[in-house]
């Protein structure tokens, strides 16, 4: 479920899935037309601009996006079609160099087989690497957006796309409270899935 970030000079004010962050902020004192406050997407780290009086964040893609596109009717038609799996599978160009063409028809599962094998493996053990980069991404548009005037911002910086957690802290000492929290929550959640990667991959 996708969860939102409101902080008002530095305190976390609000937090959770649109309609239980949007009663909140509601309810909150600070309440205006144009409330002072910043907004984040805790996945991303994006700043949101959120319609309080529509149906949610303004720039945040729905949960219907794609669900008529392209490639979800492409993936039908190429499912529907005779001798297809019902896998949602899509014919695309693949351009390869001879000799993967000749490893790739002494498969005896088919040379489509194994590329899906291919990609699966090399999916499963970019999943903590990947999760963690965009993990310390998301800490680093929060701390652009938030913390990008207060003091070793440039260090904090440095230390967290380093996966250096305690520099990264002794950094961020310094900043209110609850935006070194939220900093220092996605830095470790990235470290976590770093160490998880070796786990995943060998389990798989």
């Amino acid at each position: 479920m996708t969860t939102w970030s409101a902080f008002l000079d530095g305190v976390r004010i609000a937090h959770g899935p649109f309609p239980a962050l949007a009663a909140a902020l509601r309810a909150h004192p600070a309440w205006a037309p144009d409330p002072p406050w910043f907004v984040f997407e805790d996945e991303t780290g994006r700043q949101v601009e959120l319609d309080l009086h529509g149906a949610g964040p303004e720039g945040v893609g729905g949960g219907t996006a794609g669900a008529g596109g392209e490639g979800t009717q492409g993936e039908g038609a190429e499912a529907r079609r005779p001798g297809r799996p019902k896998l949602g599978v899509t014919a695309r160009e693949v351009t390869l160099l001879p000799r993967h063409w000749a490893w790739l028809e002494r498969q005896p599962s088919g040379a489509s087989a194994a590329l899906r094998r291919l990609v699966e493996g090399a999916m499963r053990a970019d999943a903590g690497p990947a999760r963690a980069r965009q993990l310390r991404e998301a800490a680093g548009r929060f701390m652009s957006a938030i913390a990008g005037d207060l003091p070793g911002y440039e260090e904090a910086s440095r230390a967290l796309y380093a996966g250096n957690l305690v520099r990264l802290e002794a950094e961020t000492a310094a900043w209110p409270p609850d935006v070194q929290a939220h900093v220092l929550r996605l830095a470790s959640a990235a470290a976590e899935a770093v160490r998880d990667a070796p786990t995943a991959r060998s389990s798989s």
